[in-house]
């Protein structure tokens, strides 16, 4: 015999039914540099930034690393020069000793005059590296 019951001897959990498209979901690519941004922003929490957004934090930290890597992969570009008006001019015999110095981070490179491009370029990208 079967006993019908109106009431179940537990409460009833809700349930939610996802309905759409199913798979891989696509992001375009300006949102995802503003996801990025988000995330790598100093104080930031990747998992809070991932929930936000409806996504995985492995996801989020995958883009992340792979942000890491295609800015390394980089070709070295220029940088501005900003020119100090109140620095005084070198004398003639000071030029004979004037070298390029250039500060990153706390580091300064000091490049003397006919230095190796090749060298500068391997010194400036292990201090790349280093950040």
């Amino acid at each position: 015999m079967v006993d019908h019951m109106l009431e179940p001897p537990r409460p009833v959990r809700r349930l939610e039914v996802i309905t759409g498209a199913g798979g891989r979901r696509r992001w375009w690519a300006d949102e995802k540099a503003r996801i990025l941004e988000e995330a790598t922003a100093p104080g930031a929490v990747v998992s809070e930034v991932a929930r936000r957004n409806g996504m995985s934090p492995q996801h989020l930290f995958t883009w992340r690393r792979q942000a890491r890597c295609e800015a390394d992969d980089r070709p070295l570009a220029f940088t501005p020069v900003v020119v100090a008006p109140d620095v005084p001019q070198p004398s003639p015999a000071d030029c004979r000793e004037t070298v390029i110095e250039v500060a990153v981070e706390g580091a300064v490179i000091r490049v003397p005059r006919g230095v190796d491009g090749a060298t500068l370029a391997l010194v400036l990208q292990t201090l790349k590296s280093l950040r």
